[in-house]
C-alpha cells in the first residue's frame, strides 16, 4: 500500500541534477486529509520532512515517532517507512529529497543518522520560504538549475544551525582543528564518544586538543561533548517516546544513571521532568496561503525533454 486518503500537494522533480555531489532530486509541498498516509515503501533517495502544521505518526522498523508541528523526520534510502496523518489535526508539511555522492555526509552534517531520524526546528517559516521558492523555479535554464543548489544549500544551512555551537564565539574563523573536531563530534556522539576518540581522530594529543577548545570555544572538549549529548537528548525527550534509557544509549550514555545526572546538571531538571515540560508546548508554522501557492505548478518535472 502506497498513499490512502488524499493530499492537496505541490511537487518539482529534477530528472538530470547538474551537480553529481549533492543534488536536489524533488522537494514539495502538501496539506494532508485526515489519516493520508504513505507506505510502507522504500525510496531510492534521503528526503527530509518538516510538519508545518498538525500532527502524524512516523514509523521505520519498530520504532513509531508521534510527531507534530515544528518536527520533521529523515527518510534514508531503501528503508521501509511509513508515515500517516493524524485524523484530527492532520498535517502539513513540506519536503526535500537530495542525492549524489556526498549526500550521506551532507546528511551526517545536520546531525542526522539511523540512530538520528527525527528532529526539532523552530524557525519553520524560513524552511517553507524556501521550498516555495523552489518550486516557483520550474524553467530548465543553467541560472534556475544553480538558483535551486544554492537554495538546497540554504536549506541545509538553516539545519545545521545549532543551540549548542552557535552559543560558542564564532568559530568560523577559528581553527580547521576545532572545525573538525565539531564536525565528528555532531557525526558520532551517539557512538559513546571520549576526548580520547576526538584527539584520535584529530591526531593530535589530548593536551594539544584540551587548549584548542579552551582557547576558541571557552570550554573543555569534554564540557563542549557533553553539551551536544544533552542537546540532542533534549530533542530525543520532546519527539519521541522512547524511554529515558533508550534516549541515554542513543546519545552516547552507557549509563542511564550517568546521563540523567548529566542532563539535570545542564538544565536544572530530571529528563522525565523536561519531556513533561515541552509536551505542553507546541510550535506551529502557518500551512502556505494561496497567495503563497500562486503560479505554482501541482506536479513539474524539469528534465532534458522540456528543453
Amino acid at each position: 500500500m502506497r498513499g490512502t486518503s488524499m493530499e492537496d500537494s505541490y511537487v518539482l522533480e529534477l530528472l538530470e541534477p547538474k551537480f553529481k555531489d549533492f543534488h536536489l532530486v524533488y522537494c514539495g509541498y502538501a496539506q494532508c486529509e485526515a489519516r493520508h498516509s504513505y507506505g510502507p515503501a522504500t525510496r531510492p533517495n534521503y528526503i527530509i520532512h518538516y510538519i508545518l502544521e498538525g500532527k502524524g505518526v512516523y514509523q521505520v522498523g519498530g520504532r513509531k515517532y508521534q510527531l507534530s508541528a515544528g518536527q520533521g523526520f529523515l527518510i534514508e534510502p531503501e528503508t521501509l517507512t511509513f508515515y500517516q496523518a493524524d485524523k484530527d489535526e492532520p498535517w502539513s508539511y513540506l519536503w526535500v529529497g537530495v542525492g549524489g555522492t556526498e549526500a550521506e555526509k551532507y546528511i551526517q552534517d545536520i546531525g542526522l543518522n539511523s540512530s538520528q531520524l527525527i528532529f526539532q526546528y523552530e524557525q519553520g517559516e524560513r524552511l517553507k520560504k524556501i521550498v516555495l521558492e523552489m518550486l516557483k523555479h520550474t524553467r530548465v535554464t543553467v541560472a534556475n538549475l544553480y538558483y535551486l543548489q544554492g537554495q538546497l544549500y540554504d536549506f541545509f544551512s538553516a539545519l545545521t544551525e545549532d543551540d549548542v555551537i552557535d552559543s560558542c564565539v564564532d568559530i568560523s574563523k577559528e581553527s580547521v582543528y576545532i572545525q573538525e573536531a565539531v564536525t565528528f563530534i555532531r557525526n558520532h556522539y551517539s557512538r559513546g564518544l571520549n576526548v580520547a576518540d576526538i584527539a584520535k581522530h584529530m591526531n593530535v594529543n589530548r593536551s594539544y586538543l584540551y587548549t584548542l577548545f579552551k582557547d576558541n570555544l571557552g570550554m573543555s572538549p569534554k564540557d563542549f561533548l557533553t553539551k551536544f549529548q544533552i542537546s540532542k537528548a533534549r530533542e530525543q525527550l520532546a519527539l519521541t517516546d522512547l524511554s529515558i534509557e533508550e534516549v541515554a544509549e542513543v546519545c552516547g550514555y552507557h549509563s542511564c544513571l550517568v546521563f540523567s545526572k548529566a542532563f539535570k546538571k545542564e538544565n536544572g531538571m530530571t529528563p522525565t521532568e523536561y519531556r513533561k515540560r515541552k509536551r505542553l508546548e507546541t510550535k506551529r508554522t502557518a500551512p502556505a496561503s494561496p497567495e503563497e501557492l500562486k503560479g505554482i505548478g501541482r506536479k513539474v518535472r524539469l528534465g532534458p525533454e522540456e528543453k
